[in-house]
């Protein structure tokens, strides 16, 4: 089969489409899937920089931590799926290729009005964001969720997930113009952050109370800002380190505040925890995305053997919601 390749970790120009041995025969609960698009991310970019190799049993060479498609062949233990069946998920890695293997519990399926194109952006997007806010941020109606980098696939995700949940969403991004495309999508308050300060802004919105949940795809460098947007019992969600990992901060504010700070990944989960986000979120969104209410937004779409091409666009900091690699 074809995969995106990283030949050598560094730049883009490292990147190309390679022969590689198919996945073996599935086994057991093991799905066989035909991809035909997969979600880029961040990650990936990561990954391709050497900064963040795979999981082991996984290739670091072949990235890609979701995917939508076909399946081709199951296991003997299969009983949810058959081939024929479009069905996305995520994955630890090697989703930018040709076939992927993966256990039965992590995929679900792709409502029938959506594109492959449409459903590769997903799955990455929306676990993590559902998984962040609500399972783990137990962010409720009435209250104030402050996202950051809300542009992005996680955040827009985010955006969408609050405002069904009846939630005040406050959005972060270093650019006016991005806040002002993400009205129509829920966003109720923008602010940009330039200069990484935001948190009086967020008090003023707030009337003086601070956000109740706050998704942090940033890092260090919102850290401080971060404790000081925080309401009592507030909790912070850092999911991103695009900012840094290295941050000083006063304690006395957050026992002040009786604050809780997760951290949280989804890719170095085992397969259970894997799928019970899945299903999480499965059982609780994806309602709203088979009767339109959400829509995934994907800002732009390679053909994967434009696979460098992608990389630079989306490390341009130009995209609003997701970029997708076609198989």
């Amino acid at each position: 089969m074809k995969a995106v390749y990283i030949n050598q970790f560094g730049g883009p120009e490292n990147l190309g489409i390679r022969e590689v041995s198919d996945p073996t025969k599935p086994e057991g609960r093991n799905v066989l899937v035909r991809v035909r698009a997969a979600g880029l991310n961040r990650a990936d970019l990561l990954q391709r920089k050497g900064f963040y190799p795979a999981p082991a049993g996984y290739s670091s060479n072949i990235p890609g931590l979701e995917f939508a498609g076909e399946v081709v062949e199951t296991g003997n233990d299969v009983r949810s799926w058959k081939p024929g069946d479009r069905v996305m998920a995520i994955t630890a890695a090697e989703a930018q290729a040709e076939l992927v293997s993966i256990d039965e519990s992590l995929l679900f399926k792709i409502p029938d009005q959506l594109s492959f194109t449409d459903a590769a952006a997903i799955p990455e997007a929306y676990i993590t964001a559902h998984d962040a806010i609500f399972t783990l941020g137990e962010l409720k109606s009435g209250q104030t969720l402050l996202i950051h980098a809300v542009a992005s696939g996680v955040g827009i995700a985010a955006v969408q997930l609050a405002k069904q949940a009846g939630a005040t969403v406050i959005g972060t991004s270093r650019t006016a113009d991005k806040l002002e495309r993400l009205q129509g999508l829920g966003l109720d308050h923008g602010t940009a952050t330039p200069d990484a300060k935001f948190a009086d802004e967020v008090k003023r919105l707030t009337d003086g109370r601070g956000a109740d949940v706050i998704l942090d795809l940033v890092g260090a460098s919102y850290f401080a800002e971060n404790l000081k947007s925080l309401s009592t019992k507030g909790r912070l969600i850092l999911v991103g380190l695009t900012g840094g990992a290295t941050a000083e901060f006063d304690l006395r504010l957050a026992l002040q505040k009786r604050a809780r700070i997760i951290g949280t990944m989804l890719r170095g989960r085992s397969i259970e925890e894997k799928s019970e986000a899945t299903r999480a979120f499965a059982d609780h969104a994806m309602q709203y995305i088979e009767s339109g209410a959400i829509k995934p937004v994907v800002d732009k779409i390679f053909v994967a053997n434009d696979v460098r091409a992608a990389h630079e666009y989306l490390e341009s900091n130009q995209s609003i919601g997701k970029v997708v690699l076609e198989f």
